[in-house]
């Protein structure tokens, strides 16, 4: 895992860069400038810059679902199912669940709902998850996502469909989408992931066979960091690797912000 300063250090190597988002370009409230700059500047070398969100696959997976939906998360996370010809019930008439997160993830944790997973599995009925992150950062604190309650109900016996990272089905359709965009068949070495998340991000890059770009001073960040006495954190280089190796990932390289 070579440590680097900038991306224009390796972008060189590739066609195309699948980027996350949460974490990497933004921490949910505010863009990181220097990231969305690195990117800019890619582009500007030729590169394709792929963000697939989950919601996209998402709702092809809703498409398939029957079509009667629980829907657990925020109201603002309803536009999902805008155009799609599903309705929206309570839990009693539910066939399907589709959970975007957290009715409300400022106060509210993973074990609040688990009364309810459990009358969800004891009716069998089948969760699609749009972010399979178990938490993100919202500016200076973490939040729970939906991924955690996907988690807790698969451990329950729940079936469980995943659109997001790391699973395979957004890794094919950024690929197809960076195809397009280039005009030509791009290999999987032509491609770059880049992304905070070991078990989304990185997990996914490697499981789907392309190379991988860490950021490290996102989710993990507490893992392997001290407070610099200020508000900022400083990265202990070797805690972080150790971390990485640990859980038996392989990204190329990190950085602890995109830039």
């Amino acid at each position: 895992m070579q440590p680097i300063n900038s991306l224009l250090e390796i972008a060189s190597h590739y066609k195309a860069l699948f980027c996350d988002v949460w974490g990497v370009v933004h921490n949910g409230i505010a863009p990181f400038q220097h990231g969305v700059q690195a990117l800019t500047e890619a582009r500007g070398r030729g590169l394709k810059v792929v963000i697939v969100t989950s919601g996209d696959v998402t709702r092809g997976l809703i498409e398939k679902a029957a079509p009667e939906i629980l829907h657990i998360g925020t109201p603002r996370e309803a536009v999902l199912f805008d155009g799609l010809n599903v309705k929206l019930l309570g839990e009693e008439q539910a066939e399907t669940v589709v959970c975007t997160g957290l009715y409300n993830d400022d106060v509210e944790v993973p074990g609040d709902y688990a009364a309810l997973l459990s009358r969800l599995k004891a009716r069998d009925l089948p969760m699609i998850c749009a972010n399979p992150d178990i938490m993100v950062e919202r500016g200076d604190r973490m939040i729970w996502c939906g991924g955690a309650l996907a988690r807790d109900y698969a451990a329950l016996g729940g079936a469980v469909s995943m659109a997001g990272k790391p699973h395979h089905h957004i890794y094919a359709a950024a690929h197809e989408t960076a195809t397009a965009l280039t005009g030509t068949s791009l290999a999987k070495s032509d491609i770059l992931a880049i992304g905070d998340g070991l078990f989304t991000d990185i997990k996914g890059a490697n499981d789907y066979g392309i190379e991988a770009l860490y950021i490290s001073a996102g989710v993990h960040v507490h893992e392997y960091s001290n407070h610099d006495g200020g508000s900022g954190v400083v990265i202990d280089g070797t805690a972080m690797r150790d971390f990485v190796r640990r859980h038996n990932f392989s990204p190329v390289a990190s950085m602890a912000r995109l830039g």
